[in-house]
């Protein structure tokens, strides 16, 4: 099912980016486009015109091919991505939108639902949400009711399946846009009156962080700079979906520092299986990238950071670690660490994840005060 999804966006994409560059496409344009046989693209076309979804401009005549036209040059999805890691009973569901305004609109109906969700954190055009498996009520309907919401999460074998409660334009986000989505496996749908109801399904990935530290010298590199290289070069991998990059502040009176003191870190969703091949990657990039012999790696899997995890990037912020305690507290919460001296804020920014920017960027902060941010 989610080939065949995924095969269908391909081809109305094209179609519709054709359609507003040239006014029509042929069977050639097509196949073309997509590398297809002409009897493939011929098919695809023909079923498409069967749903509606592609109109039949004019007929062939002679050596005149045929020309089609998209029906609706409208986005095909406001959703570019929709994907969820899983660390054991809780969920994270990342939801990329094209558009800010709707991702805001979203953000906000889904804290007033509640239902699943514990936290809901937007970021531009991307909405992060931290739920817990189970099934709550929630009552949707028109304002002040919450227009939308997830009022179910469930594990079935290798994926997750959020089931969505909406009205009004949500539920049209739900019919026609979300198995569109990048990620998307699968929706299901039926209405309850006034009030549509429907499963989407995406596979349980594996949430991967990685700390990143000391990869530059006084005279060259930019931490920031080989953590979005990183991430950039870690995308390009099978099975790998980015998620983000944060700073974040370290002490600010370390001897040692280049400038600030600032660490990175980024965040990564895999196919659980490739999880062996992350960390060799990871560090055979950055020993080949950094301009310090310094450099500094912390992997971790899951997304849940324990309290004593909290205490160590609130230390490493106060005073002065030495590699032997990094390694102790890595080695209790099942962090790999790969470098020098770097490990140390390395370790600082993968204890560090999940909390604000406001928090990440001021050393002044209190990190273990920050509890809402944990689960």
């Amino acid at each position: 099912m989610s080939r065949v999804l995924e095969r269908r966006k391909q081809y109305l994409r094209l179609m519709r980016q054709l359609t507003l560059e040239q006014g029509y496409f042929t069977v050639t344009d097509i196949a073309d486009g997509i590398a297809v046989p002409r009897s493939t693209a011929q098919d695809w076309i023909n079923r498409l015109v069967e749903e509606g979804c592609v109109i039949l401009r004019e007929e062939k005549r002679g050596r005149h091919a045929a020309q089609y036209l998209a029906s609706s040059t409208m986005p095909s999805s406001a959703c570019r991505r929709i994907f969820t890691t899983i660390d054991g009973d809780a969920v994270e569901i990342y939801h990329e939108c094209m558009s800010g305004g709707c991702a805001a609109f979203c953000a906000f109906h889904h804290s007033r639902a509640g239902g699943s969700l514990d936290r809901v954190y937007r970021d531009g055009t991307l909405l992060r949400e931290r739920a817990r498996l189970g099934r709550y009520d929630v009552a949707i309907g028109l304002d002040p009711a919450p227009a939308v919401g997830i009022a179910g999460i469930r594990r079935e074998g290798d994926h997750i399946v959020q089931h969505i409660e909406c009205i009004g334009g949500p539920a049209y986000s739900l019919t026609d846009m979300m198995s569109l989505a990048d990620g998307v496996c699968g929706v299901t749908v039926h209405r309850s009156g006034a009030v549509v109801e429907g499963d989407v399904v995406t596979r349980a990935l594996t949430y991967v962080i990685i700390g990143i530290d000391d990869t530059d010298t006084r005279e060259e590199g930019a931490t920031f700079a080989l953590a979005l290289a990183l991430l950039q070069h870690m995308s390009s991998m099978k099975g790998v979906l980015p998620i983000g990059h944060r700073v974040a502040m370290l002490n600010p009176q370390i001897r040692e520092r280049t400038a600030g003191n600032s660490c990175s870190y980024i965040e990564l969703a895999i196919e659980p299986a490739i999880g062996g091949r992350i960390a060799e990657a990871a560090s055979r990039f950055v020993a080949g990238e950094s301009a310090s012999p310094e450099w500094g790696l912390a992997i971790k899997e899951g997304f849940i950071i324990p309290r004593e995890m909290r205490r160590y990037g609130r230390d490493v912020r106060e005073s002065v670690i030495d590699p032997m305690t990094a390694k102790a507290v890595a080695d209790a919460h099942g962090v790999t660490l790969i470098g020098g001296r770097g490990v140390i804020g390395a370790l600082g920014a993968v204890s560090l994840a999940g909390l604000p920017h406001a928090v990440l960027l001021d050393p002044r902060k209190d990190v273990c005060g920050e509890i809402e941010w944990e689960v």
